[in-house]
């Protein structure tokens, strides 16, 4: 009922305008009152007030913000709904923007006209739908019923106060500022419904996570035992290469060329027969000898009664 309702209320606004109807009669009439030139005091302040409801500056803040969220809790959903609930921004308040080319009052041409179709993109306000939308995911997201609703609570002052102050900067008509307002209203009530295709969008991403790491595991199980049982001596005297690209390969040419290392000068006992793999120290098989070493016990005896007696 409410999204109905809301719905209802963004056809009545757009009906207004394009009808130059009384709504328009009052966005001629807030202009010519100059609101910045009656409260001078105040403009440096709202100047920076209205960079709350610029697309760029907003969206690195709420997006650091939830990404440190998703960090802690070890989800994608916030920056994936923050993601939607700009793209719905960008499609359907810039589509309406393009397609009715509202000029806004510094440009307006002709008094009492709606100045539709002249190729401006002011209507509806992009920076009041905008912060309903950035700082309203806040509220949407917040994971108490507290927290909801006093970040609901900020979000709407926010978001009015950044659509009063595009009036008072002269940069906005009212019916602009009323047709934002009611456009971001519009995509935080539908975000509800695209909470499937957030999840499974989520699912996918974690997916193609696991996946990438399966084979990186791989690779680094792998890669070791290639090095170890590839390297093998061929009958021309060269390593053979454990993968394709030749990593691992380590020619003997320098080894042959140089002075007193000729292979022919080698001795036969020393050659390695190509069909048999070098093995290493820890892989060979240890010799146990047949018999001690030591004498045996008459050979020591016989030997301690021949060396000679010293006197004390």
């Amino acid at each position: 009922m409410l999204l109905c309702a809301t719905l209802a209320f963004y056809l009545a606004i757009v009906v207004a305008v394009l009808t130059t109807s009384w709504l328009v009669r009052l966005d001629w009439q807030i202009m010519f009152f100059r609101p910045y030139e009656q409260w001078p005091q105040i403009h440096a302040f709202l100047d920076y007030l209205v960079v709350l409801g610029q697309r760029g500056p907003t969206a690195v803040m709420v997006a650091a913000w939830l990404g440190w969220r998703s960090w802690r809790q070890h989800t994608l959903r916030p920056l994936i709904a923050l993601g939607v609930a700009l793209l719905l921004l960008n499609i359907t308040v810039g589509s309406v923007k393009l397609g009715l080319g509202r000029l806004g009052p510094h440009y307006a041409t002709q008094i009492g006209s709606a100045e539709l179709f002249a190729g401006g993109d002011i209507f509806p306000s992009g920076h009041t739908a905008n912060a309903v939308v950035t700082w309203g995911i806040l509220a949407y997201l917040a994971s108490t019923t507290v927290t909801r609703r006093v970040l609901s609570i900020l979000s709407g002052v926010l978001s009015l106060s950044v659509g009063a102050t595009t009036v008072y900067l002269g940069t906005h008509w009212v019916s602009d500022v009323l047709l934002g307002w009611t456009a971001g209203l519009l995509i935080m009530l539908a975000l509800p419904w695209f909470e499937p295709l957030i999840a499974r969008s989520e699912a996918y991403v974690f997916e193609l996570r696991e996946q990438w790491r399966r084979r990186l595991e791989e690779g680094r199980v792998s890669e070791p035992v290639a090095a170890a049982l590839t390297p093998l001596l061929s009958a021309g005297g060269k390593w053979r290469p454990t993968r394709a690209g030749g990593a691992g390969t380590a020619p003997v040419a320098a080894a042959q060329a140089a002075p007193g290392h000729s292979p022919a000068l080698r001795p036969a006992a020393h050659a390695h027969p190509a069909s048999r793999p070098h093995l290493i120290r820890s892989e060979r098989t240890p010799v146990t000898p047949a018999g001690s070493r030591r004498p045996a016990h008459t050979e020591r005896a016989a030997a301690r009664s021949a060396r000679p007696a010293t006197g004390g």
